[in-house]
């Protein structure tokens, strides 16, 4: 077993000696790591999502709900929740304290789930501009496909997204990696000649 060692030892030496890298760990990045345009992030709720909230073992306040232009969802017994901005978890949180806090149900058992997003735009060098239904998944290369194409005046390595939200519209490239979100509005520009 020593000569074993021994041997190993000289034949890595030897690599070195011969400027051969020889094996080396080398420690992992450090932070998130970016793929693309980055990561869709966990989706926020918005006006216009309709959502279905079951509470289990309660029919009567089980269904399908639209969140209002006010960034609420209006549920039985509890009223309005507001939704806007919130994850799911954090909606079906929100309406389990509720229940709670109405003393009529002890430890209520809450889902819920998004049947549709609100739309998002897209607009200037596609074939058929407008207003689209969202899909998980939704990129920028899809959302131009949904849209029948570029016209043939299009910029195809760049479109510029404003954010639900917000009012900075900002580049991205076309990639099938480059996210959008519900309710973001996409702007397809002419190329320069």
């Amino acid at each position: 077993m020593r000569n074993l060692k021994q041997h190993i030892s000289a034949a890595f030496l030897a690599l070195g000696l011969l400027g051969l890298p020889a094996c080396t760990t080398r420690p992992l990045p450090a932070g998130p790591v970016q793929v693309g345009s980055g990561e869709a992030p966990d989706h926020l709720l918005g006006a216009g999502d309709r959502i279905r909230i079951t509470v289990f073992g309660e029919e009567e306040l089980s269904g399908e709900f639209l969140i209002s232009s006010g960034g609420t969802v209006s549920l039985p017994l509890i009223g309005d929740v507001k939704a806007t901005g919130e994850t799911l978890e954090a909606l079906r949180a929100s309406i389990e304290q509720k229940l709670v806090a109405t003393d009529m149900i002890r430890s209520p058992r809450v889902s819920a789930d998004v049947l549709n997003y609100r739309p998002f735009y897209i607009l200037g060098e596609v074939q058929t501009p407008g207003q689209y239904p969202y899909a998980i998944g939704m990129t920028v290369t899809k959302a131009v496909a949904t849209a029948g194409g570029f016209t043939y005046r299009a910029d195809s390595n760049v479109v510029f997204v404003t954010r639900e939200g917000t009012t900075r519209e900002q580049s991205v490239p076309v990639t099938a990696s480059s996210w959008i979100g519900p309710g973001d509005t996409v702007r397809v520009g002419e190329r320069t000649f």
